[in-house]
């Protein structure tokens, strides 16, 4: 059973890079969002939708089902993905 994996990262962070290779190196699909590459209306509304999940708009914010990790969690990712 797979869960939507959505991924909301900045394009240079680090840490969004790291998270997105670990998903990638599970074989886990997943879709993500590099936020800054976004401009006007469309910015501020995936940043609303971040703000639902992690009011502090950090990345990456990592959403798996239901479970809302923030930044790169590794065994949290493995654990919400049942690896």
């Amino acid at each position: 059973m797979s869960v939507p994996v959505q991924v909301y990262s900045l394009s240079t962070c680090s840490h969004c890079k790291a998270t997105k290779k670990f998903l990638s190196d599970c074989t886990v699909k997943y879709d993500f969002v590099d936020v800054d590459l976004l401009k006007g209306e469309e910015r501020k509304a995936i940043l609303e939708d971040i703000k639902k999940f992690n009011p502090r708009c950090s990345f990456p914010t990592v959403i798996i089902g239901e479970k809302v990790i923030v930044g790169y969690k590794e065994d949290e990712i493995k654990e919400a993905l049942g690896l």
